[in-house]
């Protein structure tokens, strides 16, 4: 009897996934604001005695990881090119960090073989999609403003709107002199304006002049960040620096260095201005039944 006992605990140890560990670095592209919230949030989450965290509160004072180093998490763009010129082999998890922004760095150092991957801040197309018709199910005209670097994303954004009754319009706006001439276009023939993150387009001298041009047409813009909606914008759909931290503590968990595909985030988070909903004249669910919505709506998860 206490055999049997003995070798079924044996196998269900031996069926279970394997426990990860080691030595983590993480790079921060500066030491406050959301890369501090991730850090803390991050060392919160992960057992320090299976992986022990190095914090490096900029790309400047990471000189490479140390020996015996499984993994270096780079939070941001400058963090993730001082990773990769000085990663040792070491694999790297790139995070707070827009899908182009990594693409983007990723060819510049398009002859390294190492192991690397991404959470982005970009949501996942169906998540988006299901937002904006949740959000405003009487507009069906969506309008998106496009870069080089982002416009091979837009047919799986207009895939995604088209499957939630959504019409998918773009105008391309590849420097500041044809932002406003791009916007005017689009305001003409769309209800929404969809912003998705591309600091070609969307860059802090260019954030008023968007949201004054929104005000002009009484067209709402939906935006990637709280403090885009706090600047103006009609609401958000986006993921905070805790959010993707626990995301990223979860994957180390489970999967270690092993690292999977580039993924977007799975958890989100939702902002509505009430006072520029007011100014519009529009009535919007409350963030929490769009949120119950948006987790049930299959497309969206």
């Amino acid at each position: 009897m206490l055999r049997s006992a003995l070798f079924r605990a044996l196998l269900l140890l031996l069926l279970l996934p394997p426990a990860y560990g080691g030595p983590v670095a993480l790079v921060l592209n500066q030491p406050g604001g959301p890369y501090a919230e991730y850090a803390r949030t991050l060392g919160e989450q992960l057992d320090p005695a299976r992986f022990p965290l190095s914090l490096h509160a900029s790309p400047e004072q990471f000189p490479g990881p140390a020996p015996g180093t499984e993994l270096i998490i780079a939070a941001g763009t400058e963090a993730l090119r001082q990773a990769l010129a000085r990663h040792g082999n070491t694999p790297i998890l790139a995070v707070l960090l827009p899908r182009q922004n990594y693409e983007r760095v990723l060819a510049e150092h398009s002859k390294l073989r190492i192991r690397i991957s991404a959470i982005y801040l970009d949501q996942p197309p169906g998540r988006l999609a299901a937002f904006v018709r949740l959000l405003l199910p009487q507009q069906k005209r969506v309008g998106l403003l496009l870069s080089q670097d982002t416009r091979p994303q837009f047919a799986a954004l207009r895939q995604a709107l088209g499957q939630q009754g959504l019409h998918a319009d773009s105008e391309d706006s590849d420097s500041d002199t044809n932002l406003l001439p791009a916007l005017n276009n689009l305001f003409a023939r769309n209800n929404i304006l969809l912003a998705i993150p591309d600091g070609s387009i969307y860059k802090r001298e260019n954030i008023r002049s968007i949201l004054v041009t929104s005000f002009r047409y009484q067209k709402p813009v939906i935006a990637f960040s709280s403090a885009f909606v706090q600047a103006g914008a009609l609401a958000g759909l986006y993921s905070t620096p805790a959010q993707i931290a626990r995301q990223t503590a979860e994957l180390l968990t489970q999967s270690g260095a092993n690292l999977p595909p580039p993924m977007p985030p799975n958890q989100f988070a939702i902002s509505i201005n009430q006072n520029v909903a007011e100014s519009l004249g529009l009535s919007l669910p409350d963030e929490g039944t769009l949120r119950r919505a948006l987790l049930q709506d299959r497309e969206a998860r």
